[in-house]
């Protein structure tokens, strides 16, 4: 079966991605970039900032900061390695998780509604425009026209696209830095420990960190999409960001290497074991090495096996519990998820069209 698509793998600094070529998917490499980074830990003298290495580990106290690479750290509490400090977070991931779902359920209700409307509506568009005079070199049609080539999952995910391009921008601001260190990374050290949760998964603080992240998300965004449905993908793409964070916090809680994560991968990890879930027997094979084709279930268990490996043996370069979480919630989503999550949403659709 052809679908296009690109998945990740990772091995200390490399980044494999797979691109479609007829009915084949071929990887391609590159290096340092996408997934979710983690701060290198590193020793700071009194008065002295050491530069550390890219985004996405566990740092020690104190400000750490690499031009285009990390953002600084936000000071650690005291009693940053009690579980208990994990209670609201893990209410907030529950709470959260069935609003996004419950929401979706709704979304998609709504948008059934007024299919029959929209669909009049733009047969009345399609005529006027017939009628009006054509513009040459008019942007608002080069848009208009670009726009509406492109597929479902392309303009389901332009949005989450954007909203990581100006959060990126945002980072760039010498006067928003001490918020977006609070709020858009994730850090169990952290005072603020819900809402990071989320927001973390729109922040990027490198350039190619956001580039590869987003362009595996374009190119997998047809797949998932015509699978789940734009409303349940977000649901489960919004759910998959907040759930790799708390399996993130518990691990770096439990193994005391505590730090600041920021990054879409966690979300994305989900993304891509969903498809390779859903579609385990699409033949891969790597660009360079044609003649060697493996599954995408294959492809599958390798990167959890290399995220389970960098999570025991405590790799720092990625946030591998945030990896590994994302890849399992996608995999239980597709065998369990569906069936009991979204094939009973109609008790909450039908209190919802209840006059």
């Amino acid at each position: 079966m052809s679908w296009r698509g690109c998945i990740l793998r990772w091995a200390r600094d490399d980044i494999i991605c797979i691109a479609t070529r007829g009915n084949r998917i071929t990887l391609n490499t590159q290096q340092r970039c996408g997934f979710k980074k983690a701060v290198k830990e590193t020793k700071t003298k009194k008065g002295v900032i050491e530069e550390a290495g890219p985004s996405h580990t566990q740092p020690s106290e104190g400000l750490i900061h690499k031009r285009g690479a990390s953002p600084p750290v936000e000071p650690s509490v005291a009693y940053s390695r009690s579980f208990g400090r994990l209670v609201k977070p893990l209410v907030f991931t529950i709470g959260f998780t069935g609003c996004s779902f419950g929401t979706a359920a709704i979304w998609q209700y709504e948008s059934l509604k007024s299919r029959v409307q929209s669909y009049f509506d733009e047969v009345r568009a399609d005529w006027l425009e017939k009628l009006r005079p054509q513009k040459q070199g008019d942007l608002r049609k080069w848009i208009n026209q670009w726009w509406n080539s492109l597929s479902e999952g392309q303009r389901t995910v332009a949005g989450i696209i954007a909203a990581n391009a100006v959060v990126f921008c945002c980072w760039r601001v010498p006067s928003f830095q001490r918020s977006m260190i609070k709020y858009f990374t994730s850090n169990p050290a952290s005072k603020t420990l819900c809402f990071p949760m989320l927001l973390s998964t729109f922040s990027h603080y490198s350039f190619f960190h956001m580039a590869a992240n987003m362009y595996v998300l374009w190119s997998f965004s047809s797949s998932i999409v015509s699978m789940l449905g734009r409303e349940q993908f977000m649901a489960v793409y919004m759910s998959a960001g907040v759930i790799s964070t708390m399996f993130s916090y518990v691990c770096k809680t439990a193994s005391g290497r505590l730090g600041p994560s920021l990054g879409a991968s966690g979300a994305i990890m989900t993304v891509l074991a969903a498809v390779c879930t859903k579609m385990p027997e699409a033949k891969l094979a790597i660009i360079f090495l044609p003649m060697y084709a493996f599954s995408a279930g294959n492809a599958l268990k390798a990167i959890v096996v290399m995220d389970t490996a960098g999570l025991v043996l405590g790799w720092r370069y990625f946030d591998h519990a945030a990896h590994l979480g994302g890849a399992l919630f996608g995999v239980w989503y597709i065998m369990y998820g569906h069936e009991l999550i979204w094939k009973n949403r109609e008790p909450l659709v039908k209190v919802w069209t209840k006059p």
